[in-house]
């Protein structure tokens, strides 16, 4: 099985964009403050992204976990 890397950058985004979200509401409900939330929420978004496409890449090359399905597919 591979996995392209257009998948993991995909994949990457639209878990961010969920993390995002998350990380913005956490912190406006701490801070009462939108512009401090978004702010926060904002620098996050750039690091996380990077961070879980590389995560997603490194765990692509381990192959402990994954089973091999050997039926033939019609």
């Amino acid at each position: 099985m591979k996995v392209t890397k257009t998948r993991s950058f995909v994949k990457a985004l639209t878990w961010r964009t969920t993390g995002t979200v998350d990380t913005f509401l956490i912190s406006l409900l701490i801070t009462k403050k939108p512009f401090v939330a978004a702010s926060i929420a904002s620098v996050e978004v750039l690091t996380k992204i990077a961070l879980y496409y590389l995560h997603e890449r490194i765990w692509n090359k381990v192959s402990w976990g994954r089973v091999v399905d050997k039926r033939k597919r019609s």
